[in-house]
């Protein structure tokens, strides 16, 4: 086998991706995603090398969808309202889908220096603290600390969607349930930001 195929790389790609975020089976072995992508073991150490060189391609590339849908909610053109709504409706379908990549790179950015995330600030952070500021001096939102703000955002965003197995468990709630709870919950957040 002198070229490596692209499908079946993006195959065990996505089959990883899957295991380790979806299902949250951080530790699957290239054996358990080689059966799930339905590939022989050695097609896996083909295209990667090793388990852990595919776990930091998976996960990188996992940052870099992150980064982008975040970019893309931080950055754009439309109002506040409009950028808080798509910011709301993307980070909580993505964490619907992945949940388990969202506490992975939770963990995962302490091992990062500051490089990043002083770019991170500089470039999305900082313009959507000084748009959040700007709501609260026109009175749309409720004043305080915009950084209180936008860790409140995030709390009501990620928390329920990382602590759902407690939750599913507390209230015994199903997994269909669940995700019809999520799906409501992006309208609730707004709600609860912007009263009707």
């Amino acid at each position: 086998m002198s070229v490596k195929d692209k499908g079946t790389e993006q195959l065990i790609k996505d089959t990883a991706k899957k295991i380790f975020f979806a299902e949250g089976k951080l530790h699957a072995t290239t054996q358990d995603i080689a059966d799930a992508a339905g590939v022989n073991r050695t097609l896996v150490h083909y295209y990667f090398r090793s388990r852990k060189l595919l776990f930091e391609q998976v996960t990188e590339e996992a940052m870099d969808e992150l980064r982008h849908i975040m970019s893309d909610a931080f950055t754009g053109k439309q109002t506040f309202q409009e950028k808080l709504k798509k910011l709301i409706n993307a980070f909580m379908d993505q964490t619907i889908a992945f949940p388990y990549r969202e506490l992975f790179l939770i963990t995962e950015t302490n091992r990062y220096d500051t490089e990043h995330a002083d770019e991170v600030h500089d470039t999305h952070t900082k313009p959507f603290l000084a748009e959040i500021k700007a709501e609260m001096d026109k009175g749309a939102i409720k004043a305080m600390d915009p950084r209180h703000f936008m860790m409140n955002l995030f709390s009501l965003m990620a928390y329920p969607l990382l602590s759902s197995k407690l939750s599913k468990g507390f209230m015994k709630i199903t997994d269909h349930e669940y995700v019809k709870l999520m799906k409501q919950r992006k309208q609730l957040i707004f709600e609860m930001i912007y009263p009707q």
